[in-house]
């Protein structure tokens, strides 16, 4: 970095560029032709030309691939090549081009079975109870055995849990009328993805049992596990064996069966009085998208979309008339009783205070870093009266007016982003003070930001969702675990009851009320 600091910046202005000879203004000009040099070419740096990680690329940024630009400079170039550098560049081998293979095991490919053995310890029989043609009650004593298939089921102990092998026989049985009814395994919705050879369906007809799918689930949404280490933590510690695929459907199961029990935590939203919004970027598929969620004290709901203000629809629907936290973007401006995140606006402001006069942090334009300041303090100011549970109506009303005071000299600060923050301060001036009138009001949306926290880190592990189908098994997994946290419910029991009847075709048991 060019050895200028921040105190020298800050001595730099148009009197003092004036006041140099030319030769030391030239000097001037170079030191700062370097400064700007650096600065720029680090702002460049990204994950595809630094160590940064991915996490560090702006979202907002349309990168040309690798691919495409090797592409255009060869296009370039071509018609600057003589004939004799073609003649040599045809002697190069060219890339191998891309497959085009599914990935995957290929149509009439060798299968592989289980390397594991399975040992029945418990047997479970089905038997048709009505007949499929006269609705007569058919006994067992006239069934007989047609099918059966195994299934891995956790079983919870008092001190930790086991992994039993069930055997499912299914039978079928004559009725007098002559017609023969089969037991067969329960089936519920199918998801449906576009391209996709076969889509998912709930079915019993599993390896897996409901309630060690859910340990499968937790393990990938709640504690960030990938699928190679929850079969390594299978197999080492359970010595159960399941393959890739197997662990991810039993993912993608558990969220879809999650979707219905969404749908009521939604309609439970539009009943609150305080409802908390917020939103981070998420990647489907390498394409940009948004993580929306909602959360009030006892329900909080997740949703991955665009960031057009129709998704905002999902989560506050027309029903809803109580007060939204909120930070300042512009889809939550429409609700009239809204609570603006001062939070937001402290880190703001922070960006150009500087209480000590030296910080490496704040304004390089001192006078900008002193109003900067003075937004800060009157903030923060503000929220501790309040909490006080001050009635003194004078000293607020001496706080708004010194706050309005200052975002004024802000507007007209010789800098961009004071003025800037000067302006989105008086503009939403009535959800920014909203909290002053009515103290029940949060000034803060922490518990929104708390929520996106668990979803930012496995967002920066693995890098978003493929499809649409798991985004939504994503959101609803979030939004039921992050539901039943806040009722001081296990989310794993309910999860595996929901699941259980999900592949039977059953809607979900009522939600919880919790403590």
């Amino acid at each position: 970095m060019a050895g200028l600091n921040k105190d020298d910046l800050s001595q730099m202005n148009r009197s003092y560029f004036q006041s140099l000879s030319q030769e030391r203004l030239v000097e001037v000009a170079d030191n700062l032709h370097k400064l700007a040099t650096e600065l720029w070419e680090k702002q460049q740096q990204n994950s595809e030309n630094s160590s940064q990680p991915p996490s560090k690329d702006n979202p907002y940024d349309s990168k040309t691939t690798t691919e495409e630009s090797e592409k255009i400079e060869q296009s370039e170039s071509s018609s600057a090549q003589t004939d004799s550098e073609k003649v040599e560049q045809s002697i190069v081998p060219e890339k191998k081009k891309k497959s085009k293979r599914k990935p995957g095991k290929q149509p009439g490919g060798k299968g592989f079975g289980r390397s594991q053995p399975l040992k029945a310890e418990v047997i479970i029989p089905h038997y048709p109870d009505l007949c499929a043609a006269c609705n007569q009650e058919l006994r067992e004593s006239d069934s007989f055995r047609y099918m059966g298939y195994y299934v891995l089921e956790l079983e919870p102990q008092l001190f930790g849990f086991r992994i039993v092998t069930q055997l499912h026989h299914y039978y079928r049985t004559t009725c007098s009328c002559g017609h023969c009814t089969h037991g067969k395994p329960g089936t519920g919705l199918v998801s449906v993805v576009e391209g996709r050879s076969k889509d998912l369906q709930l079915t019993e007809y599993v390896l897996v049992g409901s309630f060690l799918a859910t340990l499968i689930a937790s393990l990938s949404v709640r504690y960030r596990m990938s699928r190679t280490k929850i079969q390594e933590f299978l197999k080492d510690w359970t010595n159960t064996e399941l393959s890739i695929g197997t662990i991810d459907r039993c993912v993608r199961e558990t969220g879809i069966a999650c979707v219905p029990v969404v749908e009521e935590l939604v309609s439970q939203l539009q009943k609150a009085d305080i409802l908390h919004l917020d939103e981070t970027h998420w990647y489907e598929r390498g394409k940009l998208h948004w993580l929306w969620v909602a959360v009030t004290s006892k329900t909080a709901v997740f949703h991955i979309g665009s960031r057009r203000k129709e998704e905002l629809s999902y989560l506050v629907t027309e029903a809803f008339l109580g007060w939204l936290i909120t930070d300042g973007y512009g889809a939550y401006r429409s609700h009239p009783k809204r609570q603006r995140c001062l939070a937001h606006l402290i880190r703001k402001a922070r960006r150009f205070a500087d209480p000590c006069g030296i910080a490496v942090t704040g304004a390089i334009n001192q006078k900008a870093a002193q109003i900067g300041q003075w937004i800060l303090d009157d903030l923060r100011e503000l929220i501790a009266t309040i909490a006080e549970s001050s009635e003194d109506n004078r000293l607020i009303r001496k706080l708004l007016a010194g706050l309005r005071r200052v975002c004024h000299l802000g507007q007209k600060a010789d800098h961009q982003k004071l003025q800037a923050l000067g302006k989105e301060i008086l503009n939403d001036w009535d959800a920014v003070v909203a909290f002053v009138n009515h103290p029940e009001l949060p000034p803060t949306n922490n518990e929104a930001e708390r929520a996106l926290r668990h979803a930012v880190i496995a967002r920066n592990i693995g890098f978003g969702t493929r499809t649409s189908e798991g985004s939504l098994a994503y959101s609803s997994l979030l939004s039921v675990i992050e539901t039943c946290r806040l009722r001081n419910i296990n989310p794993w029991i309910y999860i595996a009851e929901v699941l259980a009847g999900a592949r039977q075709g059953l809607s979900p048991p009522p939600f919880p009320v919790g403590s």
